[in-house]
């Protein structure tokens, strides 16, 4: 079994491999870094791109936290007690372009010490999914191609199983559509017969370093197409929906806040720019209406 300190390294290790091949598809911005200290345990490293050739604004953030979990969570992790540990790099993009997706990637641990007789708890947990302004087909192939790829060196059912849990967990309820073209989610991943904790962990090591070879090839397809002003205001409008989601149902969103997290680093996620228009139509056969219309649990892109 890797220790919390061999994960916490190797996580930081993929925050700048992915930080470092960020700044070099972009060409201008560099990432900002802040180091922080949580009240309580632990701290992070915070790392910020903004206004760049084509990365608009972006994070790519290293924590690893420790301390007494606040009975709230506790209660909704259906845990036994409240000392705890976890760690985690998580990144969002949000690029200046409408043809340039957005994207979004986690891989995190959790571990609890074992205590008044109960067992350890120990567990990996992280996903990545793309959020398209404009659902393009062989963009979402190429997508999910990479995605099964990494899953099918580990585990042939792995693919399968975290796009469906993706499919349900980046579902905005309200609005009855899909965040995006999903990918995989998954969490509570633990050890067992078949699955050792190397195993898993280095699972979500090869799906860290999958993000770059997968996003760079998204931004290189799309960079340099021309856009129109009426396209960007639809920008605008899906990061509207990317915000709604983020402040209504992401689980890291409501754990950062609870657990006394630092506040920037938790809202990084969200664009510097959204727009929402009231009552928004998109004009039939137009390719607005086309990706609403793709914005569907279940579509098998591969």
């Amino acid at each position: 079994m890797p220790t919390k300190e061999q994960i916490a390294e190797d996580y930081r290790r993929i925050q700048d491999e992915i930080c470092a091949a960020l700044e070099a598809a972009d060409g201008l911005a560099k990432f900002e870094e802040e180091l922080w200290e949580r009240e309580g345990g632990g701290g992070g490293r915070t790392r910020v791109i903004q206004n760049g050739n084509v990365l608009e604004k972006g994070g790519v953030n290293f924590s690893a936290v420790e301390g007494k979990l606040p009975a709230s969570v506790q209660k909704a992790l259906n845990v036994p007690h409240d000392n705890f540990f976890a760690t985690g790099v998580s990144i969002v993009i949000h690029p200046n372009h409408p043809l340039v997706p957005i994207i979004h990637m986690n891989i995190r641990y959790f571990e609890m010490p074992a205590e008044d007789g109960d067992a350890p708890v120990r567990w990996f947990g992280g996903g990545i999914d793309l959020t398209p302004h404009y659902v393009f087909d062989e963009d979402a192939r190429f997508f999910h191609q990479q995605l099964k790829d990494v899953c099918d060196r580990f585990n042939t059912e792995f693919y399968h199983r975290f796009k469906v849990w993706a499919d349900d967990y980046f579902f905005i309820k309200h609005r009855d559509e899909t965040r995006g073209i999903g990918g995989i989610f998954y969490d509570r991943l633990t050890a067992s017969d078949e699955l050792s904790w190397e195993t898993i962990f280095e699972f979500s090591k090869a799906l860290g370093r999958s993000f770059i070879p997968t996003y760079v090839e998204l931004i290189n397809r799309n960079r340099s197409k021309p856009f129109t002003p009426a396209q960007q205001q639809w920008q605008y409008l899906r990061r509207g929906r990317y915000v709604e989601f983020n402040l209504v149902y992401d689980a890291g969103t409501k754990f950062g806040l609870e657990t006394n997290g630092r506040i920037e680093s938790i809202l990084m996620s969200l664009p510097p720019t959204s727009k929402w228009p009231y009552n928004y139509q998109a004009e039939e056969g137009s390719e607005e209406a086309r990706t609403l219309s793709l914005l569907k649990k279940g579509i098998n892109w591969i």
